[in-house]
């Protein structure tokens, strides 16, 4: 592997203009992000509340802070001032959490809806079949703002098998976006990790989430 520099130059360079890249930054330290952030990162994404809040406040705004790892509701009072966008929502009880904490800072906290495309019952996610009457439910809710969705598809040996679970996940995200549900933005659909965001970018994609392939490994899991 190169810098990380020179990897997020090297992947930047093969994305479409329409897809935004999240380097997925758990692990890894402040000046490894700055170093991501000046190569043409604009999105950071945190999967620990613990490692976000040392290095957000070391690295600071110029970038969009994305929580993308499982959301303890006993967290929650501390990712919302935090975050930017909270990408795995996957509950009307943590909506109405979100929804509450937001109004206390005064902030419009946008969301996406964490789908379980691979329809896993030991997974976090909502099941395809709940996702346009969680998000039916929550858009009366003031303070949260529903921007599309997100699947992390089954851990598979052959990237090429997650096709059909970004497909109908696409699909989904159109049906949402043809019901027109006051106050819901179907703006983002962030699907693909380090070793799948092209075959989702083909999928349809508007936001890929890439951590080892920019950083390299620091002993979690991609």
């Amino acid at each position: 592997m190169g810098t990380i520099a020179e990897n997020v130059r090297s992947i930047l360079s093969g994305i479409p203009e329409n897809v935004d890249v999240v380097a997925v930054a758990k692990g890894h330290t402040a000046p490894e992000i700055r170093e991501a952030v000046e190569a043409g990162i604009r999105c950071i994404g945190e999967n620990y509340l613990q490692e976000a809040r040392t290095v957000i406040p070391e690295v600071g705004s110029r970038v969009k802070w994305h929580f993308t790892g499982h959301v303890q509701k006993n967290k929650v009072k501390l990712i919302v001032p935090l975050f930017d966008l909270i990408q795995t929502l996957d509950s009307y009880e943590l909506a109405v959490m979100i929804d509450e904490h937001a109004r206390k800072h005064g902030k419009l906290m946008p969301v996406l809806v964490e789908v379980n495309s691979g329809k896993e019952p030991q997974k976090s996610g909502v099941m395809p079949r709940d996702v346009a009457a969680l998000i039916e439910k929550i858009h009366a809710l003031e303070h949260i703002s529903v921007q599309g969705l997100m699947t992390m598809g089954p851990f598979l040996d052959d990237p090429e098998k997650l096709r059909p679970y970004f497909r109908a996940t696409k699909t989904l995200f159109d049906e949402i976006a043809g019901m027109v549900i006051p106050g819901v933005e179907m703006r983002h659909l962030s699907m693909g990790m380090s070793d799948s965001y092209r075959i989702a970018i083909e999928e349809g994609a508007t936001m890929v989430r890439i951590g080892t392939k920019l950083f390299g490994p620091r002993g979690y899991p991609r």
